[in-house]
């Protein structure tokens, strides 16, 4: 069958998600974080990376930790956007473009300096938690993580 029939179907059966003029408020998206038996409420904020991660909802992954930080593969795809950064605040819900996954650090990593939280690579900013990400200490790894829409 031609890709433009299937895309067509597919289009039909899915519905896309409406985009919101740039700066226009929208109303607030929220995500339930769960990681073992630990949950962090966020708040999405308006970026490329927070749009496509909500198209995506339900995520479903596994936990790993790296120092003071939770990571957890998705099957979203995005490129680093123009505020990407290598250092986070506790609260800062991360995606990792290179490797496709969400990291929430609520600590030093393993390659932080004093008083700071280095992530890996420089990443995108897409949700803000509303509850101690300092909770998700008590994840391990292997542990289910799901995110979700509230």
């Amino acid at each position: 069958m031609p890709t433009n029939i299937l895309r067509s179907r597919a289009s039909s059966i899915r519905p896309r998600p409406t985009k919101r003029a740039a700066g226009a408020p929208g109303p607030k998206r929220r995500v339930l974080i769960k990681a073992g038996r630990v949950a962090i409420r966020a708040e999405l904020l308006d970026t490329e990376t927070a749009e496509r991660i909500w198209t995506a909802l339900p995520l479903f992954s596994t936990a790993e930790t790296w120092g003071n930080s939770v990571h957890f593969e998705t099957p979203v795809e995005t490129g680093r956007e123009r505020g990407a950064r290598a250092n986070s605040e506790p609260g800062d819900i991360c995606f990792w473009t290179e490797d496709d996954r969400i990291i929430i650090a609520f600590g030093p990593t393993p390659i932080s300096r004093s008083g700071e939280i280095r992530l890996p690579r420089p990443c995108n900013i897409w949700a803000k938690a509303m509850d101690d990400v300092a909770l998700l200490k008590t994840v391990a790894p292997g542990e289910k993580v799901s995110v979700t829409a509230v």
